[in-house]
């Protein structure tokens, strides 16, 4: 019998913790094969400072609520890439998984967190360490994987912002026909650094395409005057109309900001997509009277628990549950992927991908789902991505009439290492 460590990185979403819950309850099913399970407080630099929350010992009640909690307030995450030439950092890792008789690493992230599982794996095996290391899926902005989507269809976490989208859109629909003589234009900013799944998924709230909606992804091709032109005609049609663009949607220089992954932060950029997008609009002039007004949901449409997917909260706690089999039956090197059945009602199987294919990858969103218009998608996006939506609400549990989501034990390992500050945090 080994220890356990589970971790997440990256962005949260509304079904994280749906994936650590399937890791938590899957290493329960091999009694004789895992001992204590740990988490790595904030993903990677919890296991660098030897942050190690006990997770075999939390309450029952606890651990059940993390299927339905969201974000990463159980165990925290982190945005902490461990690169090639820090290798006190690998060396540290090692360190503390011998220390704790680690035997099996699972980490919850996408693409860079792939990359991560992946070094450690590789450094293990170097170091004569037996340890198996397994990735678990998760990102809203679905891009890991391959273009094709056949190593992996969709992400846990895609089907919530996706659900989140097109719940709002229904909404923002009756904002906008009631205060159009006013505000005709509303404009909408969506999540997606380059790839146009969030954004494509508000049509999915109109999928008979009977609202006067346009959406931008980062990859549209089309650029500001080209949207001014499109908004325009589309007022003289129709009076109105709503245009949902990408936070990766070029509307020139926005002060951008980057995290630890070299990835832009559009939420700490000195301004906004949508709030550019709406000065051009009003400074040029619309085709009717009014004004065009923005809203930012922010980081609340990867985890608006309410909004969450059933089929994508069934799906990632599933998909973590199975990266445990991989674990015990395939060894260290794999990710847990999700693979659509072809043909008949939707369905999916749960199988593998190397890490060393996962990471890094970054898949695109189809050029063939575009229209050519350039401010919409087509109806085979809205037949990909519409299962995944579900048909129900989530069941979640509410205490004095708010959500009840889980509140872990601050109980954590003894600490058998030096003290030790994570390479990137060091000042000079």
């Amino acid at each position: 019998m080994r220890n356990v460590v589970v971790a997440q990185s990256g962005g949260p979403t509304s079904v994280i913790n749906a994936s650590l819950l399937g890791v938590i309850e899957g290493c329960r099913g091999f009694p004789n094969r895992f001992a204590q399970i740990y988490a790595a407080r904030h993903g990677i630099e919890g296991l660098l400072c030897e942050e190690l929350l006990r997770l075999s010992d939390q309450p029952e009640r606890e651990l059940a609520l993390l299927k339905t909690t969201p974000a990463a307030g159980a165990i925290g995450t982190c945005r902490y890439k461990v690169k090639p030439e820090q290798q006190e950092d690998l060396e540290r890792i090692v360190e503390v998984l011998r220390a704790h008789d680690i035997g099996a690493f699972f980490y919850i992230g996408g693409n860079d967190s792939m990359d991560t599982a992946h070094r450690v794996s590789e450094l293990a095996r170097k170091r004569g360490l037996d340890l198996v290391c397994t990735g678990v899926p998760k990102t809203i902005d679905n891009d890991l994987g391959d273009d094709e989507r056949l190593l992996i269809d969709h992400t846990p976490g895609y089907g919530s912002v996706a659900r989140y989208w097109a719940n709002s859109l229904t909404v923002l629909n009756e904002e906008n026909r009631g205060s159009c003589p006013a505000d005709p234009v509303m404009v909408v900013q969506a999540m997606g650094r380059r790839i146009g799944f969030i954004p494509a998924a508000a049509r999915l709230g109109d999928p008979r395409r009977e609202m006067p909606l346009q959406i931008y992804l980062a990859e549209s091709g089309v650029g500001l005057d080209g949207l001014v032109e499109n908004v325009n005609r589309e007022l003289r049609r129709s009076g109105r109309v709503m245009v949902v663009v990408s936070e990766g949607f070029d509307a020139g220089d926005l002060g951008k900001r980057t995290d630890a992954f070299g990835h832009t932060q559009f939420g700490a950029s000195r301004q906004s997509v949508a709030q550019t997008v709406v000065n051009v609009l009003n400074e040029r002039g619309l085709a009717v009277r009014g004004s065009a007004r923005c809203q930012i949901p922010g980081t609340l449409q990867r985890h608006a628990m309410i909004d969450a997917s059933t089929v994508d909260l069934e799906e990632a706690y599933g998909v973590g549950r199975y990266a445990v089999e991989l674990a015990v039956n395939d060894g260290t090197g794999c990710m847990a992927t999700i693979v659509r059945d072809a043909g008949g009602p939707y369905r999916v199987t749960y199988s593998k991908a190397p890490l060393e294919q996962m990471a890094n990858s970054e898949r695109r969103f189809p050029q063939a789902w575009i229209a050519p218009s350039g401010c919409d998608v087509t109806d085979e996006f809205v037949d990909y991505a519409r299962p995944l939506l579900g048909e129900r609400w989530p069941d979640l549990p509410l205490e004095d009439g708010l959500p009840r989501f889980a509140r872990l034990v601050p109980n954590y390992a003894d600490k058998k290492c030096a003290a030790y500050i994570p390479q990137a945090h060091r000042k000079g």
